[in-house]
C-alpha cells in the first residue's frame, strides 16, 4: 500500500551524543501521533504485516496465530475479520478527523444490516431495532416548515467541521520520547541549555519526511523505547563532526 502523503518535520540534532533532542512539527505530525490512539491493534499489526515493517514482537505471533487458526477452533459467534479487521469504535471521528496517513489502515466494513444500537446494549436492556430514519421528518414537512417562515432570515450555516486534534497555527515540540507540547517562546538558546546542551555548535538542523514506512516504524519503536526520533531518524543519517 502506497502512501502520497508525506509531511515534513525539523529535527534537532545534537551531533556529539548522536541524539535528537526535539522536533518542530506543525499540526499534520501532531495529527498523526494523536491519531493513533483511536486505532485497535489488531488494525494496527495488519498495516504492518502488509507493509513489512518486522519486529512487532509477541505481538505480531498473536497476530500470526489468529490469521492461521482453522475456523473449527473459533466459536460459533466470533469471526477471523473482528480480530484481523477490527472496526474503530467511534465512526463518526473515523470519518470526520481522522488524518490522511492514518485512513490507510485498514478496518472492518460495517454492515448495512447490523443494529446501530447494537454497541451500547446492556444485559437485560431492550434495544429498538427500528431503523433511525424512520424517526426523521418527511421531506414534506420539512418544506412546509420551511415555506412557512416570515423572517425572511436565512439559516444559520452549518459549523465547519476542522479535521484533526490540534489547532493549526500553532508550532508544537515533539521530544524524542513523543512528548508533545506548544513550541516554547523562550529563546532557542535558553531551550537546548535547559534540556541539557552543552557544546552549542554541535547541534544541527535536519528536515526530513514522514511518510506511511516512517510513521509505522515510529509507532513500533514506541513500543520499545524512549527514544523513538533518534531510533527511527538517525540512523539513516550521515553526521559531519
Amino acid at each position: 500500500m502506497a502512501s502520497t502523503k508525506k509531511i515534513l518535520i525539523k529535527l534537532l540534532v545534537d551531533n556529539s551524543s548522536r541524539k535528537v533532542l526535539f522536533a518542530e512539527a506543525g499540526k499534520d505530525f501532531v495529527d498523526f501521533l494523536f491519531g493513533l490512539l483511536e486505532f485497535p491493534l489488531g488494525s494496527i499489526l495488519a498495516l504492518m504485516f502488509e507493509q513489512g515493517v518486522s519486529g512487532s514482537g509477541s505481538l505480531g505471533k498473536i497476530y500470526e496465530s489468529v490469521k492461521n487458526l482453522d475456523n473449527d477452533y473459533l466459536v460459533s459467534n466470533q469471526t477471523r475479520k473482528s480480530l484481523l479487521r477490527p472496526r474503530i469504535a467511534d465512526v463518526a471521528s473515523a470519518s470526520d478527523t481522522k488524518h490522511t496517513l492514518l485512513k490507510q489502515f485498514p478496518q472492518q466494513e460495517h454492515s448495512n444490516h447490523s443494529n446501530p444500537f447494537q454497541h451500547d446494549q446492556k444485559p437485560g436492556q431492550f434495544v429498538c431495532s427500528l431503523p433511525p430514519s424512520i424517526f426523521a421528518p418527511s421531506p414534506q414537512i420539512v418544506s412546509s416548515f420551511a415555506g412557512s417562515s416570515t423572517t425572511g432570515v436565512p439559516a444559520p450555516a452549518p459549523p465547519m467541521v476542522v479535521e484533526g486534534y490540534v489547532k493549526g497555527v500553532v508550532t508544537y515540540m515533539v521530544m524524542d520520547d513523543l512528548i508533545v507540547k506548544p513550541m516554547s517562546n523562550i529563546s532557542s538558546i535558553s531551550l537546548l541549555c535547559s534540556i541539557g546542551v552543552q557544546n552549542l555548535s554541535s547541534v544541527e538542523e535536519k528536515t526530513v519526511e514522514v511518510d506511511l514506512d516512517k510513521g509505522l516504524k515510529l509507532l513500533k519503536a514506541s513500543f520499545e523505547s524512549n527514544t523513538v526520533l533518534t531510533d527511527v531518524f538517525l540512523p539513516t543519517m550521515r553526521f559531519t563532526i
